[in-house]
């Protein structure tokens, strides 16, 4: 089967050949249909993730696609059920064996290209917003890096949750999207002074800061008394560090956030939230924003989309 495959952090990704894999007891074969890619896939590929796989590994962090067969003595999904999955790894392949507790089988209306788009994102938003961050009707929300995979998505549950939702972009045509998505005002990220800029829309209640850097810096002077924000990643590049004294007088909370961990100390939390945003999903209020569609051999061309800014919402790879 087809595969892509890193040898080496100093090398990028070879599509090569590699045997077909067996299933594992407690896990699936899956053939896998389509992969939504990652900043993190970027960052892995780099050996500067938080999650470092042995080398040689095969990338694709989140997948659709049906289950083949399922390992000896396991229960899971039967053979044709329609599954997505949050792999770590592994989904960059036509074929994949996967733990069966990790698949999430899909309602009837999901396409597999929304399926391979929808756990990392609106998983990560939903659970961030909804249960650290604790966000209620009528607050506002920041969110930066608006236009972006998971930022997109914090701007569409935000809304929906009941919040008015300020967001960062990169100029008018990926401030556009955010509008879109439900945003009620953008700032282009560029612009300067943006704790003015904030203030005068009377200030945050909760940030959501996927991009770290000088934003995150000027929505923490933002905040109101007893804000939260959230650290969902540094896509920028820098690792903000907060002012204690900031933190001390506005009484407000800076909160690390990292999705996947939920999948080992909190399955159930990840289940429950997954279990709220799929219903979304069938009611029409959910439908992922999916920039770019490339086949199997242009994973070069999608990385560089994600690295250079180039893209909105997701990219997903097309495999069969």
């Amino acid at each position: 089967m087809r595969a892509w495959q890193i040898h080496s952090l100093a090398e990028p990704a070879r599509l090569i050949d590699v045997p077909m894999p067996s299933p594992a007891p407690g896990q699936a074969l899956v053939r896998i249909r389509a992969c939504a890619l990652n900043f993190a896939d970027l960052l892995m590929a780099e050996g500067k993730y938080q999650s470092r796989p042995t080398l040689p590994f095969i990338p694709g962090l989140e997948l659709s696609g049906e289950v083949v067969a399922l390992g000896p003595n396991t229960e899971g999904p039967a053979p044709g059920t329609r599954v997505a999955c949050y792999a770590g790894q592994g989904g960059l392949a036509d074929y994949g064996c996967f733990a069966v507790d990790r698949l999430v089988p899909l309602p009837r209306s999901m396409p597999h290209d929304h399926a391979s788009a929808f756990l990392i994102a609106y998983g990560t938003s939903h659970l961030a917003l909804w249960h650290k961050a604790g966000l209620r009707p009528g607050e506002t929300l920041f969110v930066t890096g608006a236009a972006g995979g998971v930022g997109l998505t914090a701007v569409e549950i935000g809304k929906r949750m009941g919040a008015r939702v300020i967001a960062s972009a990169r100029g008018p045509e990926k401030g556009a999207v955010a509008l879109a998505a439900g945003a009620d005002a953008v700032i282009d990220s560029d612009t300067p002074d943006l704790k003015q800029h904030l203030k005068a829309l009377g200030g945050i209640d909760v940030t959501y800061d996927s991009v770290g850097g000088a934003g995150f810096d000027a929505a923490l002077r933002a905040m109101r008394p007893d804000g939260r924000m959230l650290c969902i990643g540094f896509a920028g590049g820098e690792v903000p560090r907060p002012a204690a004294n900031i933190l001390l007088v506005k009484n407000v909370s800076v909160i690390g956030f990292w999705w996947g961990a939920y999948l080992d100390f909190a399955p159930h939390l990840v289940t429950q939230s997954l279990s709220t945003l799929m219903g979304w999903y069938e009611a029409g209020g959910l439908r992922p924003h999916i920039s770019h569609h490339l086949g199997m051999e242009a994973l070069p061309e999608g990385l560089a989309l994600l690295r250079d800014r180039k893209a909105t919402g997701k990219v997903v790879i097309e495999i069969g």
